[in-house]
Protein backbone atom coordinates (compact mmCIF):
# COMPACT_ATOMS: atom_id res chain seq x y z
CA UNK A 1 0.00 0.00 0.00
CA UNK A 2 1.69 3.20 -1.10
CA UNK A 3 1.43 6.47 0.78
CA UNK A 4 -0.17 8.09 -2.24
CA UNK A 5 -2.93 5.50 -2.34
CA UNK A 6 -3.52 6.00 1.38
CA UNK A 7 -3.78 9.75 0.84
CA UNK A 8 -6.17 9.35 -2.08
CA UNK A 9 -8.40 6.97 -0.14
CA UNK A 10 -8.39 9.19 2.94
CA UNK A 11 -9.25 12.27 0.88
CA UNK A 12 -12.01 10.40 -0.96
CA UNK A 13 -13.55 9.25 2.31
CA UNK A 14 -13.27 12.69 3.87
CA UNK A 15 -14.86 14.57 0.98
CA UNK A 16 -17.28 12.00 -0.51
CA UNK A 17 -17.61 9.22 2.05
CA UNK A 18 -21.37 8.80 2.44
CA UNK A 19 -23.34 5.71 1.55
CA UNK A 20 -26.27 6.08 -0.81
CA UNK A 21 -28.51 4.63 1.90
CA UNK A 22 -27.58 7.45 4.26
CA UNK A 23 -28.07 10.01 1.50
CA UNK A 24 -31.57 8.62 0.98
CA UNK A 25 -32.36 9.01 4.68
CA UNK A 26 -32.04 5.31 5.52
CA UNK A 27 -30.51 4.46 8.88
CA UNK A 28 -29.30 1.05 7.82
CA UNK A 29 -29.74 -1.73 10.37
CA UNK A 30 -30.27 -5.47 10.17
CA UNK A 31 -34.01 -5.03 10.63
CA UNK A 32 -36.85 -5.45 8.11
CA UNK A 33 -37.79 -1.83 7.37
CA UNK A 34 -34.38 -0.33 6.53
CA UNK A 35 -33.39 -3.44 4.58
CA UNK A 36 -36.55 -3.09 2.50
CA UNK A 37 -35.83 0.59 1.96
CA UNK A 38 -32.37 -0.35 0.73
CA UNK A 39 -33.95 -2.83 -1.69
CA UNK A 40 -36.15 -0.06 -3.10
CA UNK A 41 -33.21 2.34 -3.35
CA UNK A 42 -31.04 -0.28 -5.06
CA UNK A 43 -33.72 -0.93 -7.65
CA UNK A 44 -34.07 2.79 -8.37
CA UNK A 45 -30.31 3.31 -8.58
CA UNK A 46 -29.93 0.49 -11.09
CA UNK A 47 -31.98 2.28 -13.75
CA UNK A 48 -30.39 4.44 -16.43
CA UNK A 49 -30.99 7.64 -14.54
CA UNK A 50 -28.85 9.96 -12.43
CA UNK A 51 -28.05 8.65 -8.98
CA UNK A 52 -29.18 11.91 -7.41
CA UNK A 53 -32.62 11.49 -8.97
CA UNK A 54 -32.87 7.89 -7.76
CA UNK A 55 -31.98 8.99 -4.23
CA UNK A 56 -34.52 11.83 -4.35
CA UNK A 57 -37.21 9.43 -5.58
CA UNK A 58 -36.48 6.98 -2.77
CA UNK A 59 -36.70 9.78 -0.21
CA UNK A 60 -40.04 10.89 -1.69
CA UNK A 61 -41.48 7.37 -1.51
CA UNK A 62 -40.43 7.03 2.13
CA UNK A 63 -41.65 10.50 3.06
CA UNK A 64 -45.02 9.66 1.52
CA UNK A 65 -45.29 6.69 3.90
CA UNK A 66 -44.09 3.85 1.68
CA UNK A 67 -41.38 2.78 4.11
CA UNK A 68 -42.12 -0.94 4.33
CA UNK A 69 -43.50 -3.58 1.97
CA UNK A 70 -46.99 -3.53 3.47
CA UNK A 71 -47.30 0.23 3.02
CA UNK A 72 -45.88 -0.01 -0.50
CA UNK A 73 -48.30 -2.76 -1.45
CA UNK A 74 -51.26 -0.91 0.07
CA UNK A 75 -50.45 2.34 -1.74
CA UNK A 76 -52.21 2.85 -5.04
CA UNK A 77 -50.32 2.73 -8.30
CA UNK A 78 -50.98 6.44 -8.76
CA UNK A 79 -49.60 7.24 -5.31
CA UNK A 80 -46.39 5.45 -6.22
CA UNK A 81 -46.20 7.27 -9.56
CA UNK A 82 -46.76 10.62 -7.85
CA UNK A 83 -44.05 9.98 -5.27
CA UNK A 84 -41.58 8.98 -7.96
CA UNK A 85 -42.48 12.14 -9.84
CA UNK A 86 -41.82 14.24 -6.76
CA UNK A 87 -38.28 12.94 -6.82
CA UNK A 88 -37.90 13.68 -10.51
CA UNK A 89 -37.98 9.98 -11.44
CA UNK A 90 -40.25 10.41 -14.45
CA UNK A 91 -38.59 8.47 -17.23
CA UNK A 92 -39.54 5.06 -15.83
CA UNK A 93 -42.15 6.10 -13.28
CA UNK A 94 -45.13 4.08 -14.54
CA UNK A 95 -43.24 0.81 -14.98
CA UNK A 96 -41.35 1.31 -11.73
CA UNK A 97 -44.55 2.02 -9.80
CA UNK A 98 -45.91 -1.34 -10.97
CA UNK A 99 -42.68 -3.16 -10.13
CA UNK A 100 -42.54 -1.64 -6.65
CA UNK A 101 -46.06 -2.84 -5.90
CA UNK A 102 -45.43 -6.31 -7.29
CA UNK A 103 -42.10 -6.56 -5.47
CA UNK A 104 -43.65 -5.61 -2.16
CA UNK A 105 -46.38 -8.22 -2.58
CA UNK A 106 -43.80 -10.87 -3.46
CA UNK A 107 -41.66 -10.06 -0.43
CA UNK A 108 -44.70 -10.25 1.84
CA UNK A 109 -45.84 -13.55 0.33
CA UNK A 110 -42.46 -15.27 0.16
CA UNK A 111 -40.61 -13.84 3.15
CA UNK A 112 -43.21 -12.12 5.33
CA UNK A 113 -41.70 -8.79 4.33
CA UNK A 114 -38.36 -9.64 5.93
CA UNK A 115 -35.22 -9.76 3.79
CA UNK A 116 -33.35 -11.37 6.66
CA UNK A 117 -35.00 -14.61 5.58
CA UNK A 118 -33.10 -14.32 2.30
CA UNK A 119 -29.91 -13.79 4.27
CA UNK A 120 -30.60 -16.88 6.34
CA UNK A 121 -31.37 -18.99 3.28
CA UNK A 122 -28.21 -17.83 1.50
CA UNK A 123 -26.05 -18.65 4.54
CA UNK A 124 -23.18 -16.52 3.31
CA UNK A 125 -23.30 -17.69 -0.32
CA UNK A 126 -23.30 -14.59 -2.48
CA UNK A 127 -24.66 -16.27 -5.60
CA UNK A 128 -27.64 -17.65 -3.69
CA UNK A 129 -28.38 -14.26 -2.18
CA UNK A 130 -28.14 -12.55 -5.56
CA UNK A 131 -30.53 -15.10 -7.06
CA UNK A 132 -32.99 -14.38 -4.27
CA UNK A 133 -32.72 -10.63 -4.71
CA UNK A 134 -33.22 -10.94 -8.45
CA UNK A 135 -36.63 -12.49 -7.95
CA UNK A 136 -37.75 -8.96 -7.12
CA UNK A 137 -39.44 -7.42 -10.18
CA UNK A 138 -37.08 -4.96 -11.85
CA UNK A 139 -34.05 -6.14 -9.89
CA UNK A 140 -31.25 -7.12 -12.25
CA UNK A 141 -27.58 -7.86 -11.62
CA UNK A 142 -26.75 -4.18 -11.19
CA UNK A 143 -29.43 -3.66 -8.56
CA UNK A 144 -28.41 -6.77 -6.65
CA UNK A 145 -24.82 -5.57 -6.73
CA UNK A 146 -25.82 -2.19 -5.35
CA UNK A 147 -27.78 -3.85 -2.56
CA UNK A 148 -24.78 -6.00 -1.60
CA UNK A 149 -22.44 -3.02 -1.83
CA UNK A 150 -24.46 -1.16 0.79
CA UNK A 151 -25.76 -4.11 2.85
CA UNK A 152 -22.25 -5.33 3.61
CA UNK A 153 -22.24 -2.72 6.38
CA UNK A 154 -24.77 -4.84 8.30
CA UNK A 155 -24.23 -8.20 6.60
CA UNK A 156 -20.45 -8.50 7.04
CA UNK A 157 -20.25 -12.02 5.63
CA UNK A 158 -20.49 -10.38 2.18
CA UNK A 159 -17.68 -7.90 2.83
CA UNK A 160 -15.60 -6.68 1.20
CA UNK A 161 -17.91 -6.15 -1.77
CA UNK A 162 -16.91 -3.69 -4.49
CA UNK A 163 -19.09 -3.95 -7.58
CA UNK A 164 -18.00 -3.09 -11.10
CA UNK A 165 -18.88 0.60 -10.80
CA UNK A 166 -16.88 0.93 -7.57
CA UNK A 167 -13.90 -0.74 -9.24
CA UNK A 168 -14.19 1.73 -12.12
CA UNK A 169 -13.87 4.52 -9.57
CA UNK A 170 -10.84 2.84 -8.03
CA UNK A 171 -9.19 2.61 -11.43
CA UNK A 172 -9.89 6.28 -12.16
CA UNK A 173 -8.22 7.23 -8.87
CA UNK A 174 -5.24 4.92 -9.26
CA UNK A 175 -6.36 2.69 -6.40
CA UNK A 176 -6.07 -1.12 -6.35
CA UNK A 177 -8.71 -3.31 -7.97
CA UNK A 178 -8.45 -6.02 -5.33
CA UNK A 179 -11.37 -5.91 -2.84
CA UNK A 180 -9.24 -6.91 0.14
CA UNK A 181 -6.69 -4.18 -0.55
CA UNK A 182 -9.48 -1.65 -0.95
CA UNK A 183 -11.00 -2.79 2.33
CA UNK A 184 -7.69 -2.10 4.07
CA UNK A 185 -7.65 1.38 2.56
CA UNK A 186 -11.19 1.94 3.91
CA UNK A 187 -9.97 1.59 7.49
CA UNK A 188 -12.52 2.34 10.17
CA UNK A 189 -14.95 3.84 7.66
CA UNK A 190 -15.61 0.35 6.31
CA UNK A 191 -15.84 -1.00 2.76
CA UNK A 192 -19.47 0.07 2.21
CA UNK A 193 -18.57 3.73 2.66
CA UNK A 194 -15.48 3.50 0.48
CA UNK A 195 -17.41 1.60 -2.21
CA UNK A 196 -20.08 4.32 -2.36
CA UNK A 197 -17.42 7.02 -2.60
CA UNK A 198 -15.67 5.11 -5.39
CA UNK A 199 -18.96 4.89 -7.28
CA UNK A 200 -19.28 8.67 -7.06
CA UNK A 201 -15.79 8.98 -8.51
CA UNK A 202 -16.78 6.65 -11.35
CA UNK A 203 -20.01 8.50 -12.10
CA UNK A 204 -18.62 12.04 -11.90
CA UNK A 205 -15.19 12.97 -13.18
CA UNK A 206 -15.30 16.15 -11.11
CA UNK A 207 -15.37 14.01 -7.94
CA UNK A 208 -12.24 12.16 -9.00
CA UNK A 209 -10.54 15.40 -10.03
CA UNK A 210 -11.44 16.97 -6.67
CA UNK A 211 -9.97 14.04 -4.75
CA UNK A 212 -6.76 13.90 -6.74
CA UNK A 213 -6.29 17.65 -6.41
CA UNK A 214 -6.70 17.65 -2.62
CA UNK A 215 -4.81 14.41 -2.02
CA UNK A 216 -1.73 15.87 -3.65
Amino acid sequence: MSASQSAVAATLLDRHGTTYAREAGITLKDTPQPLYQLLVLSSLLSARIRASVAVAAARALFQDGMRNPRAMADASWQERVDALGEGGYRRYDERTATQLGDGAELLLDEHRGDLRQLREEADGDEQTLVQGLRETPGMGPAGAGIFLREAQAVWPEYAPHFDGKALQGAERLGLPQDPKRLARLAGDAGPAVLAAALVRAALEKKVADDVLEHAG
